[in-house]
């Protein structure tokens, strides 16, 4: 599989570029998230709620979900907890849940909805690219 060294991160990035969607309804998490993992050579997808997010995976195929907890419509947990008990390839899509709650029922609740891991906001960029990259098996 041909590969390259992205110059002005240093990072290693494949020709089968892996897709990230960003469920959060800030627009500047979504852009600073979107500026991060396309720097390390990731394709970003953004969905504004649970909602938006379900009916958009019906057609974008992913390989990481990054979620907000607190969102209007339908909140972060309600969306991972509809998506794992959907049947075939969605129910098992890695999901990153973000959030600046940070009380251990909150993570407890993560966990509960099916959550593969959780971040407190705010998130360094290279943690978020690290934390993705693991995700989606890149070797950096």
């Amino acid at each position: 599989m041909p590969s390259f060294i992205n110059v002005r991160t240093g990072w290693h990035v494949t020709d089968s570029q892996k897709t990230v969607m960003v469920v959060d309804d800030a627009s500047l998490v979504r852009l600073y998230y979107r500026t991060a993992l396309e720097g390390a050579g990731f394709r970003v997808e953004e969905a504004l709620n649970g909602i938006e997010a379900l009916e958009k995976l019906l057609s974008i195929p992913v390989d990481l979900l990054i979620v907000d907890v607190n969102m209007p419509q339908m909140d972060g947990f309600t969306f991972l907890d509809v998506l794992r008990q959907k049947t075939g390839p969605l129910a098992s899509v890695p999901a990153l849940v973000t959030s600046t709650e940070s009380a251990e029922a909150d993570f407890a609740a993560a966990r509960n909805a099916g959550a593969n891991y959780y971040l407190v906001k705010p998130i360094e960029p290279q943690t978020l690219v690290e934390f993705a990259s693991m995700f989606c098996g890149i070797v950096r």
